[in-house]
This record gives structure tokens, C-alpha cells and sequence, in this order.
């Protein structure tokens, strides 16, 4: 995993309603017991070594115990912050 993060996890304020993959992110915090930001870095390291949006998605599944749907809103959140 790299040193810092490259895609920031969004600051959700309470009773604030995110939409789009972010709106999994509460659940995911809930569900797996660590931060977005963990998974958010996860994700990019994979897709900068040039790995496919299913590769990660595999990845945090196979790996780390992640739903498909959120290990994917993780992958679609990270693939659409990246540079």
C-alpha cells in the first residue's frame, strides 16, 4: 500500500445524504469495522499497477472479505477520483 492516500475519502457530515457510490461508505465503515479511506487505498494501489475495475473488485473480495456491491462502490468511487 503507498505512503499516503491519492484518492481522499469524502468527509460525510452527519445527516448528510451522499449520493452515488459514496453512499455506501457509512455501511462499509459499519460492516467491515475500518476506515473508508483503508479500502479507498486499496483500490488505487491496485489500479495504478494496472489492474482492471473487476481485478480490485476481486481483490477486495477475495482478499479482505468485501461485498461485490461494496467493494465495487469502493472501485467506482476510486477509478472516478483518480487523475
Amino acid at each position: 500500500m503507498s505512503g499516503s492516500p491519492r484518492v481522499m475519502a469524502p468527509v460525510i457530515e452527519p445527516g448528510e445524504k451522499p449520493k452515488g457510490p459514496a453512499s455506501y461508505f457509512p455501511s462499509i465503515e459499519t460492516t467491515y469495522g475500518r476506515p473508508v479511506q483503508n479500502w479507498l487505498d486499496i483500490a488505487a494501489d491496485g489500479l495504478a499497477a494496472g489492474r482492471s475495475h473487476m481485478e480490485v473488485i476481486a481483490t477486495l473480495k477475495d482478499d479482505h472479505g468485501l461485498g461485490h456491491g461494496h467493494a465495487n462502490a469502493v472501485v467506482a468511487y476510486t477509478r472516478a477520483a483518480l487523475p
